[in-house]
């Protein structure tokens, strides 16, 4: 398994910042000044699990992990005896299953948006084969909801240097970004993501390179999949338009009085063959917990409307584990679907209730199972 590469760097490049302030910015550099503005830098963080030589036959579903998982917290707040009887539900009941009828969960009420991290996986469903028609069938996911709609957008408060409302337009931004990098149909066709990069603080130098790198030579540490879905379409393309999706945003103050967002989001894609007449439908998981900064233009040059990236990771599925093409490499046939290995990790892409990478690893270094798809 390989380390860790940290990516820093800063280049004032074609900067918002009107002349005046950026040579204040100078002076104030070369003086030690501990306010002088600052450009920000991304820890993008990742490292692709390579699949151990295995006898014929035991190739598993795979996952792309990263090593280092993000610190998080989070509170609970009760609110008299209704809160604490929902509170007392959820704990015997946390994927709502109660008043749930059985079958393939099709039937289920829709899971309540995710308010905070579970307490375990969500139960097993019967092992049903997905079709064109039901896509999500046999999948937690079938009682996710739909696209944007699966990711919950906290109540705002005054954070750093924002006020309420700059707080609410900062959230709801960040949740376009997400839905630019990993919803967006033509993205998923595998075309360049404009809206999404337009979102990003122009002023980040390793980012710009990361970019660059990314969409031009892939390297499994410059992986666009980092943060983006897409399938090539000449091999794969999805089935459907519908992407389930299931997960959260938090936020608190960040260094320097920056409004810090933390997500973290598990996107489920339906996919078939390219061509004519592919009906065989597999399904590509993809856990991304993505944290920016909306920075104090007073202390850090940004550009107005854009965000800063400060780490970002995947734990993929059947997206590809040892092929660094920047597309997923979905497996069809036996190979991506029940046939396991019985060396390894096994885990359950639909578990939410550690962080990611939360387990101990893959024994040997290389590709772990997934339980279920």
């Amino acid at each position: 398994m390989r380390g860790a590469r940290v990516r820093s760097g800063g280049d004032r490049g074609d900067s918002s910042v009107p002349d005046d302030v950026w040579e204040q910015f100078l002076r104030d550099s070369v003086a030690g000044v501990a306010d002088a503005p600052k450009e920000p830098s991304a820890r993008a963080r990742v490292v692709t699990e390579r699949l151990r030589d295995r006898p014929a036959g035991n190739d598993g579903w795979r996952t792309y992990t990263p090593v280092v998982p993000a610190r998080r917290t989070k509170g609970w707040y009760l609110v008299g005896l209704l809160a604490a009887v929902a509170l007392l539900v959820a704990a015997f009941d946390p994927w709502n299953m109660i008043g749930a009828s059985g079958g393939d969960g099709a039937s289920g009420p829709p899971l309540a948006q995710e308010s905070a991290r579970p307490t375990d996986a969500p139960p097993v469903e019967p092992a049903e084969r997905p079709t064109l028609a039901e896509p999500f069938k046999g999948s937690p996911a079938v009682r996710w909801a739909d696209g944007a709609a699966g990711i919950t957008v906290p109540a705002a408060r005054a954070t750093g240097w924002m006020s309420k409302e700059q707080v609410e337009k900062a959230l709801r931004q960040t949740r376009d970004f997400l839905v630019a990098t990993s919803l967006d149909p033509a993205v998923l066709r595998g075309e360049r993501p404009t809206e999404a990069i337009a979102l990003i603080n122009p002023h980040q130098k390793d980012v710009k390179d990361y970019l660059a790198v990314a969409f031009g030579t892939p390297t499994e540490e410059n992986d666009p999949l980092l943060l983006f879905s897409r399938f090539d379409t000449s091999y794969a393309r999805p089935a459907g338009d519908v992407v389930k999706t299931r997960g959260r945003m938090t936020f608190r103050e960040g260094d320097r009085g920056a409004l810090q967002v933390t997500t973290d989001v598990t996107y489920v894609y339906p996919a078939v063959r390219a061509g004519a007449g592919g009906d065989e439908v597999v399904r590509t998981i993809a856990r991304r917990e993505v944290v920016v900064n909306w920075d104090d233009p007073s202390k850090i040059i940004t550009k107005a409307g854009t965000l800063s990236l400060v780490s970002y990771k995947v734990d993929m599925t059947n997206g590809g584990c040892d092929t660094h093409t920047g597309y997923f490499t979905p497996e069809f046939g036996t190979r991506g679907a029940d046939s396991g290995s019985a060396d390894g990790e096994t885990v359950d892409p639909y578990d939410r209730s550690t962080p990611i990478f939360g387990g101990t690893g893959s024994p040997d270094g290389g590709c772990r199972t997934a339980s279920r798809s």
